[in-house]
């Protein structure tokens, strides 16, 4: 693309000035994400602690270790 046609597409499609206006369909789907890796981390995390736990109580400790 000539130089002059790249600054025309640039100029034309980047307005320093302009309000860029979020798009609510794709914050809608991000705070979906969100939400559901939350859950996920919260799942992932009970299971860690559930594992945990019962790693301690059986735990035994053999010959002074």
């Amino acid at each position: 693309m000539p130089r002059e046609k790249q600054q025309e597409y640039r100029d034309h499609h980047i307005n320093e000035n302009e309000e860029i206006q979020p798009n609510s369909e794709i914050k809608d789907n991000v705070d979906d994400l969100t939400d559901d890796l939350d859950a996920l981390l919260d799942e992932i995390d009970e299971i860690l602690e559930e594992d945990s736990e019962e790693f301690v109580e059986n735990f035994i400790q053999r010959g002074g270790q």
